[in-house]
Formats: structure tokens, sequence, C-alpha cells
């Protein structure tokens, strides 16, 4: 008995195939509009550092109030949570 149990569970442990992981079907489209969406995140953090610094040199020449030091550590702190989320969806969600 003992040796029919070791011959059935030989056989059926070496029929079974390691498991490989696999994208699911239709996902590549998905894929390519989160990259898509990275990139338009990264370049509006880019613009946005940009144009509070143009604002910031502007209010210095002019003289007036200045306002725009709190929109560059918005764009900073704006541009490093965009940075710290493309690497985590990098990371976890779009490695293959």
């Amino acid at each position: 008995m003992s040796a029919i149990v070791d011959t059935f569970l030989a056989v059926g442990f070496s029929a079974i195939e390691p498991i490989t992981s696999e994208a699911p079907p239709g996902s590549n489209a998905l894929i390519r509009l989160v990259r898509w969406l990275l990139w338009g995140v990264m370049l509006s953090g880019v613009a946005g550092i940009t144009y509070a610094g143009g604002k910031f040199a502007w209010e210095r020449w002019t003289g007036g109030v200045l306002e725009s030091p709190k929109m560059v550590v918005a764009a900073l702190i704006g541009g490093i949570v965009a940075t710290s989320a493309s690497t985590i969806l990098n990371t976890v969600v779009l490695t293959q």
C-alpha cells in the first residue's frame, strides 16, 4: 500500500509544471495609459515649478508682494509626491 501511494504521489507531482506569472489579457493598453499619465504628471510638475520660479523672479524684479514662494514650495511638494507615486507604480504595478 505504501509503495502504491509513493508511486502515485511521485507521478502526480512530477506532472505539475511550475507556475509562472503572466500579464492578464488586454493589460498592455492599461499599462501604456498609466505610463502616459505618469509622463503627464511629471511634465506638469516641471511646468509648475518653472511657472512658480518665473513668477517669483517677476515679483522680486518689480518689488511686488511675494506670494510665489508658497507656490514654489507647493510645486516642490507636489513634485516629491508625484515622483514617489511614479516610483511606486513602476516598482509594484508595472513590473512584468
